[in-house]
């Protein structure tokens, strides 16, 4: 079904998603990337949508998991243990066990004691855990600081402070197979200069732990490219050439070690959108209030750290007329339930059809039923 005939069959608010639109950015990403012999892993907290992860396997990527979850239901989907990531800095006895026992690919491990951990548990089930250490690069990748993860301060990664009991324990751990090097420097990145920098720090620290006889096989550079959120209709599609091709230029990598990324806002954010209706219209002695019936318990990125989408009225498409500011909030019960502040929409009435644009990632995943409003439904468009 197309978007119209779901609006008009279908309460809102609802996620809808752009199956087409999808594919061909898994076909962009997977065509760059092949190119170069890199193997991407979908980062499913972006989006754990079923329809969205059966995309993902058909087109042959692998899945970096945060947590126990996660990996379970990558596995129901019918990924392959061995195309399985774990990461996270709080990864419990419990899911470490389990991924243990699927014998995953690898484990990106964020501390010292978490190395100590998955030591201790794999002896304990006779297994050899294969490992990449999270390395924390300081390296600034100017975003939101709730979503930048590369600074030696983050709870994210090992700092080189801890470096030398690390060289230590892999030396005499007989339960670990130490493998690689993994980055994540934050998220909605779209300077390639800060791609480039964060090249120019691996090259180092490459050499780094081969001076202490630690060779590396695996180097996992995360993810965190952006997407556009404020033109989506003009870039639907990030330019994975020119991010891949980034890593070609600067990497200094041997012909035995292989490139490894973990992508998910850019291959999965602009094919979804949260579709809402205006309940009311409410003027008041500065501001107008278009209050409609999604809220932050639907997409929570606005509330959460002042995030910008686009937003179209769909029932007034193509008027040219003059404009109105609004403020365009949700129903919640909190004043942080908003989606954007001084929004420019043609004069918007009771009943218009809003579309919220670039949802598809972090949208349908974080919402709640906070105010017991319910989780909102999603349908799909070819």
């Amino acid at each position: 079904m197309d978007l119209n005939t779901i609006s008009k069959n279908y309460p809102t608010p609802f996620y809808w998603y752009d199956l087409g639109l999808l594919r061909r950015t898994l076909e962009a990403c997977q065509k760059s990337s092949n190119e170069l012999g890199y193997q991407v892993h979908y980062a499913m907290k972006a989006n754990f949508n079923p329809k969205i992860l059966e995309e993902i396997k058909r087109f042959g990527f692998g899945v970096d998991c945060v947590s126990g979850g996660e990996i379970r239901l990558a596995l129901e989907t019918g990924f392959h243990p061995k195309d399985l990531v774990f990461a996270g800095v709080g990864k419990t006895d419990e899911e470490i066990i389990f991924a243990l026992e699927k014998e995953i690919f690898c484990f990106n491990v964020e501390s010292f004691q978490e190395l100590e951990i998955i030591e201790e548990l794999a002896r304990g089930l006779d297994k050899k855990a294969s490992i990449a250490l999270r390395i924390n690069p300081n390296i600034d990748a100017g975003t939101h600081h709730y979503i930048t993860t590369g600074l030696s301060e983050n709870k994210f990664g090992i700092p080189s402070s801890s470096f030398g009991d690390v060289f230590s324990l892999l030396r005499k751990a007989k339960h670990l197979n130490f493998i690689g090097l993994h980055f994540h420097i934050g998220s909605l990145i779209q300077d390639m200069e800060v791609f480039k920098n964060l090249c120019l720090k691996v090259n180092h620290l490459i050499q780094v732990f081969e001076n202490e006889g630690l060779y590396i096989q695996i180097l996992n550079l995360g993810g965190g490219l952006g997407i556009d959120y404020y033109e989506p209709e003009l870039n639907p599609i990030p330019n994975f050439e020119s991010y891949f091709q980034v890593f070609n230029r600067f990497l200094e990598i041997k012909p035995h070690q292989k490139l490894h990324f973990e992508l998910g806002r850019s291959l999965v954010g602009q094919s979804g959108n949260l579709i809402t209706r205006v309940t009311y219209l409410k003027k008041g002695i500065q501001t107008s209030f278009l209050i409609v019936d999604a809220g932050m318990n639907n997409l929570l990125r606005p509330s959460l750290y002042q995030a910008y989408h686009h937003v179209e009225n769909l029932t007034k498409a193509g008027f040219d007329g003059p404009k109105e500011t609004y403020d365009l909030v949700g129903p919640i019960c909190e004043s942080g339930d908003f989606f954007r502040k001084s929004l420019n929409l043609p004069e918007t009435e009771r009943g218009d059809l809003l579309k919220i644009h670039s949802a598809g990632a972090y949208g349908e995943v974080m919402s709640s039923n906070y105010n017991l409003r319910g989780l909102a439904p999603s349908y799909y468009s070819e």
